[in-house]
């Protein structure tokens, strides 16, 4: 597994009867911007804290650049970033305090890297954490975990509540780090014009379970949606090959749907319907679509 960021085997976490995460199995390659995506409880955070150690799996096990989690030395953990929502960081230290603290703790330190992502945020050095803004709080954080050369950076939701000028700078920075380190990075958002914009890899994930996996423009282009005129009444929902969402608008079925292909020709052949169009979908509209679908569908693993 030495070529793997990241890998999981039936890794579950449950807190009493909620089911965090159920039986994931995952691989991530190392290099490469990854991004994880899923509705609110999917159970990404749950993933990234027993990556890191930070929680105990109730089973399953997992492994980060080719080590248990459970089992990681320090060493290792030198070489991992994590960013979340939070930005924790001492208030009332001031900035360069804090860049100093770190740059003791990490022995890889780039001090380079550190300047040119803080370039991005209105941060100075002789500033208390606690009168930063969030968003240059999650900028310095940012410039401190590039700073440190990790192999691997973790961001959980770290752009949520941001502005748009200070989301604009931490993108920039992330594609920045990318380019210039050649690591692997592990992103997991709710923005999908992100995504659509840095990242490789698109995992989407609910229920604590991994649904899809692809690049962003494989996954987008499985979807698609079509108007069509269906005479008599429409069928089940059940019944319509690959279906995601349905309406009905001004007398006319909107279907978005994915994989469906031959199948929902011949589906929609067979009934004598007529096609007024078949369009391309936007990766937002198309997570979306899929996540509701996901989300709709019982869980028949659930207690």
């Amino acid at each position: 597994m030495n070529d793997l960021a990241i890998a999981t085997d039936n890794l579950s976490k449950h807190y009493g009867r909620k089911r965090a995460l159920n039986r994931l199995t995952v691989e991530i390659p190392r290099g490469g911007i990854h991004a994880i995506v899923g509705s609110n409880g999917a159970g990404k955070s749950t993933l990234f804290r027993l990556l890191l150690g930070l929680a105990q799996p109730s089973s399953g096990r997992s492994q980060i650049l080719g080590r248990d989690s459970g089992a990681l030395t320090p060493e290792l953990r030198g070489r991992i970033g994590f960013v979340n929502e939070e930005h924790t960081l001492p208030d009332w230290m001031r900035v360069e305090a804090v860049k100093a603290m770190q740059q003791r703790l990490y022995p890889q330190w780039r001090e380079d890297i550190y300047r040119e992502v803080l370039g991005n945020f209105d941060v100075h050095p002789d500033q208390r954490v606690g009168e930063l803004s969030r968003g240059e709080r999650a900028g310095f954080n940012l410039s401190l975990a590039l700073a440190q050369s990790p192999e691997l950076l973790i961001l959980d939701e770290p752009t949520l509540g941001l502005d748009v000028i200070a989301k604009r700078a931490f993108l920039e920075a992330l594609m920045f780090i990318g380019a210039e380190q050649g690591g692997t990075i592990i992103y997991c958002s709710h923005q999908m014009e992100e995504i659509e914009r840095v990242a490789d890899n698109l995992l989407i994930m609910e229920r604590g379970q991994l649904r899809s996996m692809s690049p962003p423009d494989e996954f987008r282009a499985r979807v698609g949606y079509w108007i069509v005129d269906l005479p008599g009444n429409r069928p089940a929902n059940d019944e319509i090959p690959g279906l995601l969402q349905a309406r009905r608008i001004d007398d006319q079925h909107h279907l978005m749907v994915i994989d469906a292909g031959e199948h929902l020709q011949q589906f929609l052949r067979e009934r004598g319907a007529r096609v007024h169009s078949r369009q391309a979908v936007s990766l937002d509209q198309a997570i979306i679509g899929y996540l509701a679908k996901n989300h709709r569908t019982p869980d028949r693993n659930a207690r």
